[in-house]
């Protein structure tokens, strides 16, 4: 009887001492599909990037640019032949062999004259992409352009097969440590360690993404364990309560989000205009109200960690009187429409933001859209003329060369800039000419900038791997693992 009892003991000692192997994230936003190389919706990769899709190279929790399926690369002396070894036994969920010419096929169809992909421009200067054999990819570009490997590891550069590029958006195939399983829209995406993967095994072995858009629920979720972790928290008003909670860690660190009043430049065609709703707009107001102090004010489009940033907040510093001069000077507004994404930065930005340009004589009338709608009317159809958006892709001061873009920026200076920028080899060259890219498009007025987002998250104690920073839109659940 006693030894029987001893048993049981133990037994039960080593269960509960297991180690978890499951873990629930939190999101705020739904993707509206689940293919990074389909669309732009950051939640799109904080699904999937690192996770279910892999690229040639990736970005590492610290920004570098890692080898991905690709182990290693060489370059020609002129920059425009790379050369991408693979590596060996990878292959797709489905059991298919991932080779050169999955790799071919993913490329050519990103930069098609039919393409769909949101970031197409990353593809633009590519000339070929051969197979050499199944372990080699060569890539020839127009020019040379350092960066190949950096505009790869986006997730618009994953690769995917031909068997399952079509249906990715609901059901994704890729190559990474971890297979889809299942999505239930409105509620959550599952998915499950893949036990045939050519890296070296995560220690989850399930991931649960729940969705959960309104605040109160999210930190009601997370206080009863619902969600494990929340890394990008829709309430930071409630963060002090899980600082003294020693239940949870709370992380906060920076992303490659900068937060913008976006403008339509097809509409508000009068810089002077653009610039009266840059100095109607207090910052700080902004950041405290909207964000509860977490934010780095910024004055143009670029990440202030970044080297090659210039501080130019004062060129469109908060003077109300100064907008009220410019306004003068146009003559009369109408009536400005403002389109706010779900975000709370956005909704609660936006109700601040209308209240300050009403100071100065610009009346606006908010819509609230869903990010489907967004999207759909915003990014894609330009119908707006006002709204509010974080950029979280990394470095990205180069949408603002393209003339389509949705605030509709056309400035054949600035397009020849970031050409140049692109050519340099030189990263003295290259910053001396991104710090111009600044200034032009601030003197421009092209958009409000209000903000670097920062990432205030918040999780279990016991979770370790979790990324601080955010240097591209991701939860990569590769590094994260259970302490106890």
């Amino acid at each position: 009887m006693l030894i029987r009892t001893a048993a049981t003991l133990a037994l039960m000692t080593t269960t509960a001492m297991a180690q978890q192997t499951d873990i629930t994230i939190g999101m705020q936003l739904e993707p509206p599909n689940l293919d990074p190389t389909a669309g732009a919706a950051a939640a799109i990769d904080e699904v999937v990037y690192a996770n279910v899709f892999e690229g040639l190279t990736r970005f590492g929790p610290d920004g570098t640019v890692q080898p991905a399926l690709a182990e290693s690369w060489e370059v020609s002396e002129d920059g425009k032949v790379w050369t991408f070894d693979l590596h060996e036994g990878v292959t797709f969920h489905d059991g298919t062999a991932m080779d050169a010419e999955d790799v071919v096929f993913t490329l050519d169809r990103a930069r098609s004259e039919d393409s769909t992909n949101a970031q197409k421009v990353l593809f633009e200067n590519i000339e070929t992409v051969e197979a050499v054999d199944p372990g080699t990819v060569r890539i020839t570009l127009a020019e040379a352009d350092g960066n190949l490997p950096f505009n790869l590891a986006w997730g618009d550069a994953v690769i995917v097969a031909p068997e399952s590029a079509e249906t990715n958006v609901i059901e994704p195939v890729g190559t990474g440590p971890f297979a889809f399983e299942d999505w239930v829209q409105g509620d959550r995406v599952e998915i499950a360690r893949y036990e045939d993967y050519w890296g070296e095994a995560p220690a989850l072995e399930r991931a649960t993404f729940k969705f959960i858009s309104d605040p109160n629920a999210a930190f009601a979720a997370v206080m009863a364990g619902d969600i494990d972790a929340f890394p990008n928290f829709p309430a930071p008003e409630t963060l002090s309560s899980f600082e003294s909670d020693p239940r949870f860690e709370v992380i906060v660190g920076s992303t490659e989000g900068e937060t913008v009043l976006a403008m339509n430049n097809a509409v508000l065609t009068d810089k002077r205009l653009r610039q009266a709703i840059g100095h109607a707009i207090d910052r700080q107001a902004v950041i405290d109200g909207a964000m509860f102090g977490y934010g780095t004010p910024i004055g143009t489009h670029f990440a202030p960690h970044n080297p090659d940033y210039v501080d130019l907040t004062e060129m469109s510093a908060y003077d109300p009187d100064r907008a009220r001069e410019l306004l003068t000077e146009v003559g009369e507004v109408p009536t400005l429409r403002l389109m706010l994404p779900p975000p709370a930065y956005a909704r609660r930005g936006g109700e601040i933001i209308a209240s300050q340009l009403r100071e100065v004589g610009i009346e606006t009338e908010i819509t609230n859209l869903e990010w489907a709608q967004w999207l759909e009317q915003v990014f894609n159809n330009k119908d707006f003329d006002l709204t509010i958006v974080s950029h979280t892709e990394p470095a990205d001061i180069n949408i603002y060369a393209r003339p389509d873009y949705y605030f509709q920026y056309d400035n054949p200076e600035f397009q020849s800039l970031i050409e140049e920028a692109g050519r340099v080899t030189s990263a003295e060259e290259r910053g001396a000419l991104l710090q111009r890219a600044q200034e032009t498009i601030a003197e421009d007025a092209v958009n409000a900038y209000l903000f670097q987002l920062a990432k205030t998250g918040v999780a279990d104690a016991r979770i370790e791997g979790l990324w601080e920073n955010a240097p591209t839109q991701a939860n990569d659940l590769t590094g994260v693992r259970w302490t106890e």
